[in-house]
């Protein structure tokens, strides 16, 4: 089967040039036949002049006796009269004199009668009238004259037909075109070096740049530095400027997620090992020992899947135009699902909500909630009160978690945003936190631990995360709140 060619990239100078050049080749081509047009008007106007000069010379000749329509024309128009009148022996002129009743005096018997009429508004102050006609195989023009002759003798009016070949005329009109065409075709040729080196000039930033870029080491993703580049450069610059900004993002967030993973999980299975090669040995009970490698698995599962979540913020970053998500449903989902976990350390629970929409992926949101109600859960003193309130005030949603617990220090409030600094590694891998800043992040809202105090004394710490409502003219909102209006 035949591989279909697939059409290659246009190129913009070829656009550029034939942008410019196809106009104005078609603006001097209509142009040269206009002008060839008004050149065989004003030749017909210069010499159907000649031609009515001849037809006076030979009325000149006419004698008459008699009157009206007893007159008889009588003429002596030898045809030498006419030679004066022949263009360089290239056209040859005919004439006939005759009656108003066609009746022929003189000239060439087979030159056509006259039967139209004059115009109203004759071109010269004569009754004469111009018009193309053929005579012997040959383009002729004619011209006729209705001229009165009077005499001692009598008085009537004759008909002086006179016509002249084209040849003349042809070859003026030939000669002009052809000038015409070379000095149009010569302002083309400027026309199209001068669009050409402009052009060259106009597209050499594109290859300078292009250079630029083709020259960098692999892996360089500095921004583009071209103080120089046209104004209509700058935004394809900027615009690449910026993807090379998210691509150093990604990279780094790619190496620090292989170096974490390749350092953290280093550890636990380092120590599985450990426990695996003990229990062979048989130093510990095998019920034991089983029971140390289920928690260090379990360990390792939980530091795997915060890390690969951690990914997963960085990847949803990347995609636009988020769906609107009920945060408040989330929550509570969320709140229902370690509802075990709460019971078991016989919290006294409290949740509020209103109803919030969030241009935000669901899964961010459920994992936001989940790591802060696991983080509250785990370091709430048992049998304490722990409260979840989540408030809007018309631009941003605020959620606040607050526990009961001894809370933490300013130094540490800060360190534990950042990933693998936990306040116990024995109860926790230091990622939680992290994540939930980095969805923050995402979603361009703040977080912050905050110790709640009480006459001079801790009383317990907020967790408080602020985020931006969703436009009310984001996509599907108002669907969700007919939805959620809807008995």
């Amino acid at each position: 089967m035949k591989k279909k060619r697939v059409p290659g990239p246009h190129s913009l100078r070829r656009r550029l040039l034939l942008g410019i050049l196809l106009p104005v080749a078609l603006f001097v081509g209509f142009n040269t036949f206009s002008l060839y047009r008004q050149t065989l008007n004003s030749l017909n106007t210069a010499y159907d002049r000649t031609l009515l000069a001849s037809a006076k010379s030979i009325s000149e000749q006419l004698d008459v006796k008699g009157y009206d329509d007893d007159a008889e024309l009588r003429a002596t128009v030898p045809y030498s009269a006419l030679e004066a009148f022949e263009a360089d022996n290239q056209s040859q002129m005919f004439y006939r004199v005759s009656n108003l009743r066609g009746e022929m005096v003189s000239g060439f018997s087979d030159l056509p009668v006259w039967n139209g009429s004059i115009p109203a508004r004759p071109p010269y102050a004569a009754l004469v009238d111009f018009y193309d006609d053929r005579f012997r195989d040959r383009d002729v023009r004619v011209a006729v004259l209705l001229q009165p002759v009077a005499s001692s003798n009598g008085r009537a009016m004759a008909v002086i037909q006179v016509a002249e070949t084209l040849e003349v005329r042809e070859t003026l009109a030939l000669q002009i075109l052809w000038n015409t065409l070379l000095r149009q075709a010569l302002l083309v040729a400027v026309i199209a070096f001068t669009v050409v080196l402009v052009v060259q000039r106009a597209t050499n930033p594109v290859r300078q740049l292009s250079h630029q870029l083709q020259a960098r080491r692999e892996g360089d993703l500095s921004p583009i530095a071209s103080p120089t580049a046209p104004r209509e450069l700058q935004p394809l610059i900027d615009a690449t400027n910026e993807v090379m900004q998210r691509l150093r993002h990604l990279l780094r967030h790619q190496k620090r997620f292989v170096r974490d993973a390749s350092h953290q999980l280093r550890t636990p299975l380092a120590v599985l090992k450990t426990q695996v090669q003990s229990a062979l040995r048989g130093d510990v009970e095998p019920m034991q020992a089983l029971h140390e490698i289920s928690d260090t698995v379990e360990r390792a599962t939980q530091l795997a899947n915060q890390m690969l979540a951690l990914a997963k913020v960085e990847q949803l970053r990347q995609q636009s135009a988020p769906p609107i998500t009920r945060f408040d449903e989330v929550l509570r989902a969320v709140a229902l699902e370690i509802s075990p976990l709460i019971a078991q350390r016989d919290l006294d629970f409290g949740i509020h909500t209103e109803p919030t929409y969030m241009q935000a992926h669901e899964w961010m949101l459920r994992e936001l909630s989940r790591n802060l109600l696991h983080n509250a859960v785990r370091h709430a003193p048992e049998g304490s009160e722990l409260t979840v309130d989540l408030r809007t005030d018309g631009r941003h949603v605020a959620l606040t978690i607050s526990d009961h617990g001894p809370g933490i220090d300013d130094e540490l409030a800060t360190r534990l945003f950042q990933p693998f600094s936990a306040g116990d590694v024995r109860t926790g891998s230091g990622l939680g936190l992290a994540i939930c800043q980095e969805i923050v992040l995402a979603l361009e809202g703040s977080i912050a631990l905050t110790n709640r105090f009480e006459s001079g004394r801790v009383t317990g710490l907020d967790a408080v995360v602020r985020l931006p409502l969703a436009h009310p003219w984001a996509e599907n909102i108002d669907t969700l709140q007919a939805a959620q209006s809807t008995p």
